[in-house]
């Protein structure tokens, strides 16, 4: 039996299945997000040497519950030169898209659901991975209404931050979509997921070398460069620029303080983490597949297994999502654009070329294999390379600019280095000059003895 699902196999449902997977799918986002929560804390706590939440419930599992109902339950606070429109509709333009990008994501393969055969996906298109670039992309504007209809500086520029970075990294994100779509040979989640179903070989000088069938191994420049924009897409550490606090106070939701709107934007967040999330799991590790030894297993791949693999995966993307949080610091505004639009984007352009050309010369696809991973091996060093030589220049910049800050220091310690002589601002006397303080001072005294 063939349980790999096809773009056939989608629209044929009775509603009520269809009904059943929505709500699924909306229950495991809104667990996920209480858990994600917890398990980030916990993380966190223990790289920081410290518990995390172990108050509320058994090893703290009740914590984002509590967190949630007292957001629930807190005050509705409106400030008074908000756009209400505006500032009540933009927490929901955000959760909205957030939701509606995973009805594309595969789960598992055909299955039997209540006497009928399903697919463990909700839908498919055939410009699948399209809808989900085109919901993120819709999100940015609720950042960015947020921001406006608050009617703050901090705020407006926390928005625009946002919308400026979204735009950049998207612009990689979807060029690291473009070596898999040539691979896959389609845009539709399923079939790339059916496309990483078994690896081939590599002829190199006479011996066959087993390949690994998920992209991430023979496209892992795209992966590299898809795992860099997860973090600005999502505006999480170091690319939180948005809700920076540190100049920003909290960035475009200063103005939600409370309430269920800030819950919102807390709550699209994460969905928006376990998206991104999916989609790489999709695209680069095979999806619902089980990872090898376990793909031994007859079994592994067919009926409900393939949710725990897919489960399994996202937790550990996830965590990684935490690591970086709890390791790198924060980046400069103008560091993060240029990485965009300096680095990451010629960078993919140059690795779609080499993709492109080798599956226009209709090599073998045992070769191309080869070829494309001693391309990404080049590109790779090329492009250390180039980092190595502009860390130099940077540092040396960074040098000239502390040589001429301590050279305008010296000025300010001494007026008269290398320059005009200044007299000194605290004599009562200079040159028979008489301040305007000193000349106030002794008209004050005069008065007080004639007075006298």
């Amino acid at each position: 039996m063939n349980n790999v699902p096809t773009l056939n196999d989608f629209g044929h449902d009775p509603l009520w299945i269809t009904i059943i997977k929505a709500v699924a799918i909306f229950v495991f986002l809104m667990l996920g997000v209480l858990f994600g929560v917890w398990t980030e804390r916990k993380l966190i706590g223990r790289m920081q040497h410290r518990y995390g939440p172990n108050r509320a419930g058994k090893f703290g599992l009740l914590q984002s519950v509590a967190d949630g109902l007292k957001m629930g339950l807190k005050e509705d606070i409106m400030p008074r030169t908000v756009d209400k429109v505006i500032y009540f509709l933009a927490p929901v333009i955000i959760a909205v898209p957030a939701f509606l990008a995973f009805s594309v994501v595969p789960f598992g393969p055909m299955v039997w659901m209540f006497g009928h055969k399903t697919p463990l996906q909700l839908t498919d298109l055939p410009v699948a991975v399209l809808l989900v670039l085109a919901t993120a992309s819709i999100g940015v504007y609720g950042i960015v209404l947020a921001g406006w209809g608050s009617r703050s500086p901090y705020a407006v520029l926390g928005g625009l931050r946002s919308a400026a970075q979204v735009v950049s990294y998207e612009v990689a994100m979807g060029l690291s979509f473009v070596a898999v779509f040539l691979h896959a040979g389609s845009l539709s989640t399923s079939e790339i997921v059916a496309s990483q179903a078994h690896g081939g070989t590599w002829d190199v000088f006479g011996l066959s070398i087993p390949t690994p069938s998920w992209y991430v191994f023979s496209l892992a420049p795209s992966f590299a460069i898809y795992a860099i924009t997860m973090l600005g897409e999502t505006n999480r550490v170091p690319f939180d620029l948005p809700e920076g606090e540190g100049e920003l106070v909290g960035g475009f939701h200063t103005e939600y303080a409370s309430s269920l709107k800030f819950a919102m934007f807390m709550l699209a967040e994460y969905v928006n983490i376990f998206t991104v999330s999916a989609m790489a799991i999709t695209l680069f590790f095979g999806g619902w597949r089980a990872p090898w030894p376990i793909s031994l297993w007859d079994g592994a791949n067919t009926g409900w297994w393939p949710m725990l693999w897919f489960f399994i995966k996202l937790v550990l993307v996830f965590a990684c999502f935490v690591w970086v949080r709890a390791s790198l610091p924060r980046v400069r505004y103008d560091q993060l654009m240029a990485f965009g639009w300096k680095v990451l984007i010629p960078f993919n352009l140059g690795w779609i070329m080499i993709a492109a050309t080798f599956k226009a010369m209709r090599m073998p696809e045992t070769t191309r294999g080869a070829v494309l991973a001693i391309g990404a091996v080049i590109l790779v060093g090329a492009f250390a390379i180039w980092l190595r030589f502009d860390t130099v220049n940077q540092r040396r910049r960074e040098a000239k600019a502390a040589e001429m800050e301590a050279e305008f220091e010296q000025l300010r310690e001494e007026p008269t280095a290398g320059g005009f002589p200044v007299p000194p601002l605290d004599l009562p006397h200079y040159h028979g000059v008489v301040p305007r303080q000193a000349r106030l001072h002794a008209d004050a005294k005069e008065v007080t003895s004639g007075s006298n």
